[in-house]
């Protein structure tokens, strides 16, 4: 059997075509064509008030965080099982990570255990959508608004999901998404905010504009531009943006093929689950998923590691996930937890996710993984 790596990046086959004719456009700075075609098309997806562009899913969350005015000291809710991105955006600018517990079912943040985390430090709640899987939103949007926060969603991996037939990426004040290329519809690198809440669509371009109105006045808003707000460069590059716009255009076919891919595995390994010999993932009635991710839940850390080094002994590369940020170095210098993180824990040491990719043959994975739980089981007799 060839090697099966986790990952390899879709190209459609319109992508090079674009990036030529961008340098033909003469303009490879941001902001060009191809990025305006990208932010009309997310536009017309979510249906948010803006969306803009950025490098990266990390400097769409360091963008909210701005936005959400953070100052030392104050405080942001959110999982411990996510992307060091999701906490560091708002420790940069001295805000305080505090960690929640997450669900069993869909390993998304527990909504049940927000409120009690909320204080007079607490600014915003964040919500990352693990797996393209949405977080319980009604929940957390009718606690953002009792108690005047802003409700972040981190959907870095939520393009194409939806949560009770809304757009993930829609529903939160901000939200982000992710191209990086392990994500399904990529640009290598690259991101994008979200603004749903209409009072912070200026101070947006703003910030993402170094921190000039240069945006208004290329609409003709005021006659020069100048420096008017903190800020940075968060823009691609107009190269990255005619990759991406080449994926935008195909996004629902990717993910139908994706969605297909994870069917096979889903359908194969229910037997499994029956005999409580692993876990595999939930899907609430009220989400449509996008295929990001298939993971499976081992019994034990032992049992995980062992389908890992099986695979690997087959040159199948399936890998774990998060290391949770509560019990990282940084974590615990700059966060901090409310209540037991006793699903965080069990959860990360026990879970592994498979090869997903298009072109992929899943039933290659599925023929190693049976003969490895086969001598798992074994072993354990």
């Amino acid at each position: 059997m060839a090697d099966i790596p986790f990952n390899r990046p879709y190209m459609t086959g319109q992508e090079i075509n674009n990036i030529q004719l961008a340098h033909q456009l003469g303009r490879l700075a941001g902001d060009g064509e191809f990025t305006q075609k990208c932010h009309d098309w997310l536009q017309k997806y979510s249906g948010c008030k803006k969306a803009l562009l950025t490098h990266s899913c990390t400097a769409a969350l360091e963008m909210c965080a701005i936005l959400a005015d953070i100052q030392p000291g104050d405080e942001v809710i959110m999982p411990s099982y996510t992307f060091v991105s999701t906490a560091n955006a708002f420790v940069l600018r001295g805000g305080v990570p505090v960690f929640v517990d997450i669900r069993e079912d869909t390993l998304n943040l527990d909504e049940s255990l927000v409120e009690a985390a909320i204080s007079s430090q607490t600014k915003a709640i964040v919500a990352v959508h693990y797996a393209g899987v949405a977080c319980e939103m009604d929940k957390l949007k009718a606690l953002a608004k009792e108690y005047g926060l802003l409700l972040i969603e981190d959907a870095a991996q939520a393009m194409m999901s939806t949560y009770r037939e809304s757009v993930l990426g829609s529903i939160g004040d901000l939200a982000t998404i992710s191209f990086h290329e392990t994500k399904n519809v990529i640009s290598g690198e690259g991101g994008a905010l979200l603004v749903n809440n209409p009072t912070l669509v200026k101070r947006a371009e703003i910030i993402r504009e170094k921190g000039t109105n240069r945006s208004q006045f290329f609409r003709g808003e005021v006659d020069k531009y100048t420096w008017v707000d903190i800020g940075s460069s968060y823009l691609p590059g107009e190269i990255i943006s005619a990759f991406l716009y080449a994926q935008l255009l195909q996004t629902k076919e990717i993910t139908q093929n994706r969605l297909n891919v994870w069917n096979i595995y889903h359908q194969a390994l229910q037997e499994y689950e029956k005999n409580r010999i692993l876990k595999i993932p939930v899907i609430p009635d009220y989400c449509q998923h996008n295929a990001h991710m298939y993971y499976l839940i081992a019994r034990s850390e032992n049992e995980r590691n062992f389908i890992i080094d099986f695979f690997k002994l087959h040159e199948i590369n399936s890998v774990f996930h998060y290391v949770p940020l509560h019990s990282s170095p940084a974590g615990r210098k700059y966060g901090k937890v409310h209540g037991k993180m006793s699903v965080t824990d069990g959860i990360s040491s026990r879970l592994l996710r498979l090869p997903l990719w298009l072109g992929l043959d899943p039933h290659d994975v599925l023929r190693v993984l049976r003969k490895g739980l086969k001598e798992l089981n074994n072993s354990i007799k």
